[in-house]
């Protein structure tokens, strides 16, 4: 955990506390499909005394899942525990959102904005990849290798022996094959590395240079002759004891260390690379600054983070979205939703979310126009929306669902499967969204501006359009989509132009 001051309007910040625990959330269980109950016991109890220190600052928390949570198939049962055991709501961060949000970190780090980089982060269960130059990202993947998991796979002995060790570099170098192809398309000038494994070999090359332990790894440089001679020395070590004693090493990190450096060790081989430089920042501060983006910053969706846009936009025009529609009904609906502030209390996260969902809700008509509402849905839950969590993407994908049709009904399963709270935040965005949609019912962008008048329960929208032009149409289509809104805000709608 990670503990930040930051003043509002700046996107700089200061770290006050840091707390780290070694919970270990996938071991335990064959390939990491699993939590056990032991483990997510370990993961609850580590949220607790998180959560006690965040309340002692007063921080409010943002909590997000990674590998062992999004691979395993009962991680429902833990995201439900934690929310009704400390009130946390656990996002669940798909391997590309990760790589983007460790990204975030590492360009906070280090002065790399104008450079383009080779990043790697090599955790427990995945190892992340990227390559980009202000927030401009070429290429990002992830990895179903990390050192608890080759570990498990490869190294359950007591001892190592020689036969493993060419076995998992044998499985290694097989699985990085696809990112290898790709990186190497790509041109970078600095390769850096972060997290725990990378960060433990370092202090391991620092120790061996004579320099001084106290002193802080950020922007540490390290050459590919010292990574291989710190690989062989651990790897010589053939017992956790013997490992530690390896200066520099974590001891908490001696019996999964020899996974993580074989993943390091054969990007460095296959890759060529004769340096890297380590960044202190890396997933935690990643998510401070995401965090700080999404729900402390202006209105304007697109001005303050282009990597959302962008990914939005991408997803739209690979499916040939009607660009001019979908556009004008996402104007609608942001301005309906700044109109109607003080009826919803939404803020400018979910405002991002409604106007993403209206940019993509008739992509499906791309697979077929009957029932492109749920095919929508289906690509955008999909994609590789980067910028947004599994859950965020979830709730834009129902909100484009609900643009047409049924009403959210909890017998739908993608619906249901959402939190109660999230269920709410969908049926408000998709009223919303209905009215919008039905205000272009003629995709001829007709209605260009709305004005509000509201008397207790009485909502009138004035509709601004062209003059002499007949809206006849959209007001009709308004009329029709109006239900939703009026259920979820209990209020009583009427259109005028």
């Amino acid at each position: 955990m990670v503990i930040v001051k930051f003043e509002p309007g700046k996107t700089t910040f200061k770290v006050i506390d840091r707390v780290k625990e070694s919970v270990r959330l996938g071991s335990g269980t064959a390939d990491m499909k699993y939590l056990s109950q032991d483990a997510m016991n370990r993961g609850i109890e580590a949220l607790r005394r998180f959560k006690q220190i965040a309340d002692a600052y007063n921080a409010p928390v943002r909590a997000i899942a990674t590998s062992a949570v999004r691979e395993a198939l009962n991680q429902s049962d833990f995201i439900r525990r934690v929310k009704a055991e400390l009130e946390i709501k656990v996002e669940v961060a798909s391997g590309f959102e990760e790589a983007r949000l460790i990204y975030l970190g590492i360009v906070q780090a280090l002065p790399v904005h104008n450079t383009s980089i080779m990043m790697m982060d090599i955790g427990g269960g995945s190892t992340e990849f990227l390559v980009g130059k202000k927030r401009e990202i070429a290429y990002d993947n992830s990895l179903k290798l990390g050192a608890i998991r080759l570990t498990q796979k490869f190294f359950s002995e007591q001892e190592l022996n020689e036969k493993q060790l060419k076995l998992c570099r044998e499985y290694v170098g097989g699985s990085l094959l696809p990112v290898i192809r790709e990186v190497q398309k790509r041109t970078y000038s600095l390769a850096v590395g972060s997290s725990g494994t990378i960060m433990s070999i370092a202090k391991i090359i620092k120790l061996q240079r004579g320099d001084g332990e106290e002193s802080s790894l950020n922007g540490f440089v390290f050459t590919a002759k010292e990574l291989y001679a710190a690989v062989d020395e651990l790897c010589c070590a053939t017992t956790v004891k013997q490992r530690l004693k390896i200066p520099g090493l974590d001891a908490s990190r001696a019996d999964i260390i020899i996974g993580g450096a074989l993943i390091l060790e054969q990007t460095f081989r296959a890759l060529k690379l004769k340096r890297m430089t380590v960044s202190e920042f890396a997933l935690r501060e990643g998510i401070i600054l995401d965090t700080i983006e999404k729900q402390f910053r202006g209105k304007d969706f697109h001005a303050f983070d282009n990597i959302r846009y962008t990914s939005v936009l991408h997803l739209a025009e690979t499916f040939k979205y009607e660009k001019e529609h979908s556009h004008h009904v996402a104007a609608l609906a942001v301005r309906i939703f700044d109109l109607t502030q003080s009826l919803h209390g939404l803020g400018s996260m979910e405002r991002d979310f409604l106007e993403a969902a209206a940019i993509l809700h008739e992509i499906g008509i791309f697979i077929s126009h009957s029932n492109h509402h749920r095919h929508s849905h289906y690509l955008i839950k999909n994609s590789e929306l980067l910028g947004y969590t599994d859950n965020e993407k979830e709730i834009i994908a129902n909100v484009a669902r609900y643009h047409r049709k049924s009403h959210p009904k909890p017998k739908h399963e993608t619906f249901a499967a959402l939190s109660p709270e999230d269920q709410h935040l969908v049926q408000k965005l998709s009223g919303i969204m209905r009215i919008a949609d039905g205000l272009d019912r003629t995709h001829s962008r007709i209605v260009h501006d709305i004005a509000l008048r509201r008397k207790g329960k009485n909502i009138v929208f004035q509709l601004r359009t062209g003059r002499g032009k007949n809206v006849e149409m959209d007001l009709w289509g308004a009329e029709r989509k109006k239900e939703l809104f009026q259920e979820v805000f209990d209020v009583r709608v009427q259109f005028t132009n």
